[in-house]
């Protein structure tokens, strides 16, 4: 191997998603610039493999560690490669893609391994909630339920989250938290808190539509006690960037927060959950994390039609969640009444 090549490995996590992997790695002899990189492939096999992965590719001086899969999956690489020479790449094909879309890489496999080619770096900021890593989002609340619902299904997709919202949001009770910033002490009763280093949770839904990930500050978006009534608002303004504008929303900018609620419970950190204790602490990290990015960042010219057809298909998603849930519990039901004594 020529020693002026570039090493890059590619993480493919097999179970991220809903769709396969092995026609994106066919894509690689094609387009992968063989005069310029040399690659090697690995499969994870279990939750938190990736995080050796990257580790010993970096230690090993790779010059890109490149993730097939969604934002657990990036997640895990970027927590071993902060702080080194090494870069993140990615190949999003996640539920979600949440870091990948503020980023603008292509959601279409051959398009994301010409943004791998072209080589273009930027170093960006990551965040740590109680110690966990985090790159797009975290928060308390409502989200981080799901989150954890989400994690013990058996199905993966953007079906199956907004089915778990759909069942879990007629129940769920907001509570009250104390939050303290450098510049002092409040108290919300929350639906949830997410607070963003990235714009998104994924799928293009703008939790916190005014965070950049090189400016050294979280972006925190609370979300109050609603009604019925405001979920067509809330959830057109989430597609459409705008949520910041909903008079059930406050939003601030901070460093650092401490997040302090009755009991212990779950949080999220890029959408995957973990329990913590009642004493939440979330802080940003400034320029930790080199990463491979488009060499133009296109200015967003989605019109507003645009994206009220984006909102328009979350809510035929939604309606066929629902309809399926609904076929569901009805077949339980008639199974019970047909049983015999």
């Amino acid at each position: 191997m020529n020693e002026n090549m570039k090493k890059i490995t590619f993480v493919v996590n097999p179970i991220s998603g809903t769709q396969s992997k092995e026609a994106i790695l066919g894509l690689l002899d094609e387009k992968v610039d063989k005069t310029r990189y040399a690659w090697e492939v690995v499969y994870t096999e279990r939750a938190g493999h990736a995080v050796e992965i990257a580790a010993k590719a970096a230690e090993e001086k790779a010059d890109v560690v490149v993730a097939i899969g969604g934002d657990g999956t990036i997640n895990e690489i970027a927590r071993s490669l902060v702080h080194t020479d090494t870069a993140l790449g990615i190949i999003p094909c996640g539920s979600g893609n949440g870091l990948a879309r503020h980023l603008r890489i292509p959601m279409d496999p051959k398009k994301a391994l010409d943004i791998l080619n072209e080589g273009c770096l930027d170093i960006i900021d990551y965040g740590k909630i109680n110690g966990a890593n985090f790159f797009c989002t975290c928060g308390v609340g409502f989200d981080a339920f799901v989150s954890l619902k989400f994690a013990h299904a058996g199905k993966r997709g953007l079906l199956t989250y907004l089915e778990k919202t759909l069942q879990e949001s007629l129940k769920y009770q907001p509570e009250t938290y104390e939050l303290e910033t450098e510049n002092g002490v409040s108290k919300y009763k929350a639906f949830l808190i997410a607070c963003g280093n990235a714009s998104q949770y994924g799928n293009n839904a703008f939790i916190t539509p005014r965070a950049t990930l090189t400016d050294g500050l979280l972006d925190v978006t609370i979300l109050e006690p609603f009604t019925v009534l405001d979920v067509p608002s809330l959830a057109f303004q989430l597609f459409n960037k705008t949520i910041d504008q909903n008079s059930r929303i406050k939003t601030f900018r901070c460093k650092q927060l401490c997040i302090r609620r009755t009991a212990p419970g779950v949080v999220h950190f890029d959408g995957d959950p973990m329990e913590t204790s009642a004493e939440i602490n979330i802080e940003l990290i400034q320029k930790g994390l080199h990463v491979v990015v488009p060499k133009a960042i296109e200015k967003d010219t989605t019109n507003v039609l645009q994206k009220a057809q984006e909102y328009v298909n979350g809510i035929r998603l939604m309606n066929e969640a629902m309809v399926d849930n609904i076929a569901d519990r009805n077949k339980k039901i008639l199974k019970k009444l047909t049983k015999k004594p």
